[in-house]
């Protein structure tokens, strides 16, 4: 993948992660990927910076993802 379609989808993901925390009521865990320091803007980065930024975004939304189905599949769906 070349760097510039690494930085138009970790553009995506961020957008995915404001997305998810505005329509979930939940705060995404982004601690590694703030700790990173490398944002979507950060065109000067490395390609290298940019694909661990991407996998700490990914890795943050999913997380909080499957930590919200746990929690939803503890309560039983009523039969109609």
């Amino acid at each position: 993948m070349k760097k510039q379609e690494l930085i138009h989808l970790h553009g995506l993901l961020a957008e995915v992660s404001n997305y998810y925390e505005e329509n979930a009521a939940e705060d995404v865990d982004l601690t590694d990927y703030n700790d990173l320091g490398v944002r979507p803007t950060s065109i000067h980065k490395s390609k290298t910076d940019h694909k661990a930024a991407v996998f700490a975004l990914a890795g943050g939304i999913t997380s909080t993802m499957a930590t919200e189905d746990d929690e939803t599949e503890a309560v039983p769906a009523s039969a109609d």
